[in-house]
């Protein structure tokens, strides 16, 4: 039973990283995404962030991940359903941008509260 389980997981994860590996491969916004993390993560460092600045910056990249990701699947499965133009298909796909344009704006309202204060100290 339990090298079915892992037989199970470890097949997850290889499905997992290959849509990890297709979304960063696939959308110029999700490497936007991570250079911008990756920025964010080296000024922690730098700045010396607390447990709990931590721990909201990397909810925060995550969430932004994370609604990529979705927008990802949703165009992708969108497009498999519909492949010619359909007005409801499009607000499908603008709707899945919107909620990244929203996580993203408010990753640069987290932004702006964690890091600010750290320049004018």
């Amino acid at each position: 039973m339990m090298k079915s389980f892992c037989n199970r997981f470890g097949r997850s994860l290889q499905y997992a990283w290959s849509g990890l590996v297709f979304v960063l491969r696939n959308e110029a916004n999700m490497r936007i995404h991570l250079v911008l993390a990756a920025i964010a993560i080296l000024l922690a460092f730098a700045f010396k962030f607390s447990s709990t600045e931590w721990s909201v910056l990397i909810v925060t990249i995550a969430l932004v991940f994370t609604a990529e990701a979705f927008n990802t699947a949703i165009e992708v499965l969108t497009d498999m359903v519909s492949p010619e133009y359909h007005p409801k298909a499009r607000i499908v796909k603008d709707v899945s941008a919107a909620a990244v344009l929203i996580t993203a704006f408010m990753a640069v309202i987290v932004a702006m509260l964690l890091y600010l204060p750290k320049f004018f100290l």
